[in-house]
């Protein structure tokens, strides 16, 4: 009987935990990024009255060679037109010490893309990430970027403040 109770509290805990994440997705990457692959989300129709905060998650290990990340985010809209940004995260403190969430030695980060923004336009709209990460004095590319094991998005839905 105990056990029953103690499932039913957690239930309703978990049932009532106000998640603002309407949308996501996450792609493995097995460990590398190439730097000719892009990372591709379809978003489904979202309420075109409502903000929205997007989120770039990432997963890295200690194989990650860097303190930053540069990325290229293309926002596709359904009626054609894009919207592409060079964004660079910073991925380590100053000490070397990875920053993000988790234990050992694969940490999350959750990276600003876009803020208050809204899905006006009906249809799907495409989110592209790829890498765009190089040593410093080279002018190419890092054609394999180790340490990344996962890519995903997140969408969250701007609420006000009481």
């Amino acid at each position: 009987m105990r056990n029953v109770f103690v499932a039913l509290v957690i239930l309703v805990v978990c049932s009532s935990c106000d998640s603002k994440v309407v949308w996501s997705e996450t792609r493995s990457m097995g460990g590398t990024w190439d730097k000719q692959q892009e990372v591709v989300f379809t978003v489904p129709p979202l309420d075109s009255v409502k903000n929205f905060n997007v989120f770039i998650n990432l997963r890295n290990t200690n194989d990650y060679p860097f303190n930053n990340l540069f990325l290229i985010a293309a926002i596709e809209f359904p009626h054609g037109k894009t919207i592409t940004d060079t964004l660079e995260y910073k991925m380590a403190y100053p000490n070397g010490e990875w920053m993000g969430e988790g234990i050992g030695s694969v940490k999350e980060n959750k990276l600003w893309l876009r803020e208050q923004i809204q899905f006006s336009e009906s249809g799907n709209y495409n989110i592209i990430l790829t890498q765009a990460v190089r040593n410093n004095g080279e002018t190419e590319g890092v054609s394999q970027l180790p340490g990344i094991t996962d890519v995903g998005i997140s969408i969250e839905e701007v609420t006000q403040s009481p």
